[in-house]
């Protein structure tokens, strides 16, 4: 049997350089990337000492956990125990999660029933069946992606989900309640009266207003005219101006609670200091929540229980 020693070592060489600045993400390490590379190097030289020297300690169970130590201490800056148990755990983690990605993608398009020469239908469970270098060339890549934007999307998905919380607000007598978003980026206040802004999109807002009512208030704010307000609205909407991202200046609707409470920190916050931003559409496509809460709130209101 021929080895192309030269191309299954490049092979391997990327797939180890893939597989370690994957860890390098996961781990939020400074390493400079050049560092990588000599990493992925010394990893990618178990491929001719396994052909070499195939009764090499390197390949045996203890040898491979001593090379993958070899590996990371070559790959990072390691200044602790912890941190060298940290990054050697991601660099497992991440090679079974891509090698198990490639597996099953391989076995997901094999069909395990195959007609022998006879002509009878038989079963093969698949195991000894070769992977081939374009499969791997090409699904490597694709399973490494995968995994590193399913990872940062689980990471900033929970850094959003624990800043969520219920809220209630009464308006007019009516208390409706949905699920809030602390946002910091939030620093919007009525320069008149200095109250935060929350903003509520219409999904939630709508609860208070019929049809009708709802397409006179987007008319009123459309064209800023308050005469095209719905009855009974004009003492609780009022104009607040804001500058928006990129710079222009524009103006928001807002509403007056009657009050708002929520519960942060275990501890119920009630309070009526503030306004009632109106978002004509939908704060997230998820649905996930309908109000982002202005953060100088927690400062200013009144803890009623613990």
């Amino acid at each position: 049997m021929t080895i192309y020693l030269d191309a299954v070592w490049l092979l391997n060489f990327f797939l180890d350089m893939m597989l370690l600045m994957l860890t390098q993400t996961l781990a939020k390490d400074s390493t400079r990337k050049l560092r990588i590379i000599f990493g992925a190097f010394i990893a990618s030289l178990v491929v001719p000492i396994s052909i070499y020297y195939p009764d090499s300690i390197f390949t045996s169970l203890i040898g491979k956990l001593m090379y993958s130590i070899i590996i990371v201490l070559c790959s990072f800056r390691v200044r602790s125990i912890y941190q060298m148990l940290k990054l050697l755990l991601l660099f497992y983690f991440t090679t079974f999660a891509i090698g198990g990605g490639l597996i099953a993608i391989h076995f997901l398009f094999q069909s395990p029933f195959r007609l022998a020469a006879n002509g009878i239908l038989t079963f093969n469970s698949g195991y000894g069946d070769p992977v081939s270098w374009l499969f791997v060339v090409i699904g490597f890549p694709l399973v490494w992606y995968f995994t590193k934007s399913r990872m940062d999307k689980h990471v900033s998905e929970k850094i959003r989900y624990d800043q969520l919380c219920q809220v209630t607000i009464q308006i007019d007598q009516i208390t409706k309640s949905t699920t809030a978003y602390i946002d910091s980026g939030n620093q919007l206040t009525d320069p008149i009266s200095k109250r935060p802004v929350i903003i509520c999109d219409e999904y939630f807002l709508k609860q208070w207003f019929s049809e009708d009512e709802w397409e006179l208030l987007k008319s009123a704010h459309t064209s800023l005219d308050f005469e095209k307000l719905p009855a009974g609205w004009e003492s609780k909407v009022q104009i607040v101006p804001f500058q928006g991202v990129e710079g222009n200046r524009t103006f928001m609707m807002a509403i007056k609670p009657d009050n708002i409470s929520f519960v942060y920190n275990e501890e119920e916050i009630v309070t009526r200091k503030v306004l009632i931003g109106i978002q004509f559409a939908v704060l997230t496509k998820d649905q996930s929540y309908h109000c982002l809460m202005h953060p100088k709130i927690i400062k200013l209101a009144d803890p009623v229980s613990a």
